[in-house]
């Protein structure tokens, strides 16, 4: 009997000893764990070392991405997408591959709200995808990628709120439009860019003249002041020569008539002296002598002088 009981006793501590640590759960940091009594929500166990009821007290299943998991994962997850056909507003079929990364906020949310996560995230951003770039031609869904991550974001963040989820970046990584359209872009990016290597050559030949004409102008200029002071320096030094020539011609004028004055001169010897030049001025190739008006009186001295020389020879004579 009492080694029944004692059977009893070791059985029981067994099992309480089992189900303690069986009630021991160990969270690891970034996760998370819904835990249910009796089939009702019961708590969410973050990281660290927790203690749950065994029978009573069960860990929730998790769907992500097809697979069943016990554990939440709370750290950002990317989701990457296939491509997909897109019709933009201008009727062009194009490829777009895209990736989203989000997170979850709540995990009992997350649980309870939705039964696949990640399949309803994928279909709600294929969805949106097409509508938003539905709405775009084909030029501006090639140069307006950043915009399209934008609303894209925004409108899957606004929709996946409600299953606890923050979707933080939304990134389209390919656009891939028809092989033809794909030609016809080719063909006009190497229009255009000929067309900005003419533009930058005609810029360049154009720079290239306007300096020439600014130097030839800066030259002309500068010939032109060189000329100028060329002309004024040899202006000012023939004029500094005609005034020594005729500081010369005046000191010498000076002199004669010092000399003269200094002489006394009789009218008979200026007369002669007028003679004599008016020989000079006979002797010139013009036909034609002008004899001042003045010349009279000194013709005069002259006949003065014949008499006085007539009296003395015959003085002589006798």
């Amino acid at each position: 009997m009492a080694g029944a009981i004692m059977f009893i006793f070791l059985f029981v501590l067994f099992l309480v000893v089992v189900l303690f640590i069986k009630g021991i759960i160990v969270v690891r940091q970034a996760e998370a764990v819904i835990v249910e009594r009796l089939g009702k929500f019961h708590r969410v166990l973050g990281s660290g070392l927790h203690f749950i009821v065994p029978v009573f007290d069960t860990i929730r299943i998790f769907r992500l991405d097809g697979r069943y998991r016990k554990r939440i994962d709370l750290r950002e997850l990317v989701m990457d997408f296939p491509p997909q056909p897109v019709i933009t507003h201008d009727n062009v079929t194009m490829q777009v591959d895209s990736v989203i990364y989000y997170q979850i906020s709540d995990p009992g949310k997350a649980s309870y709200e939705i039964e696949d996560l990640s399949l309803a995230i994928r279909q709600l951003a294929i969805t949106n995808l097409r509508n938003v770039m539905g709405e775009m031609d084909l030029d501006e869904t090639l140069t307006s990628r950043e915009r399209v991550n934008t609303k894209l974001r925004i409108v899957l963040d606004e929709a996946t709120d409600k299953w606890g989820v923050k979707v933080t970046r939304v990134e389209l990584k390919n656009i891939s439009p028809p092989h033809e359209i794909e030609e016809a872009m080719a063909k006009q990016m190497k229009a255009e860019r000929e067309r900005r290597a003419t533009v930058t050559e005609a810029e360049g030949i154009k720079r290239s003249q306007i300096l020439r004409a600014e130097g030839e102008r800066d030259s002309a200029v500068a010939n032109a002041e060189g000329d100028k002071q060329a002309t004024i320096l040899r202006a000012e030094a023939e004029a500094a020569a005609i005034e020594k020539v005729a500081i010369a011609n005046a000191d010498a004028i000076r002199v004669v008539f010092k000399g003269i004055h200094d002489g006394r001169p009789t009218k008979g010897l200026i007369a002669i002296k007028y003679l004599e030049a008016l020989e000079k001025i006979a002797d010139a190739k013009s036909a034609k002598v002008f004899i001042p008006y003045e010349a009279t009186g000194i013709l005069g001295a002259v006949a003065s002088i014949g008499e006085i020389l007539k009296e003395k020879n015959a003085s002589s004579e006798e």
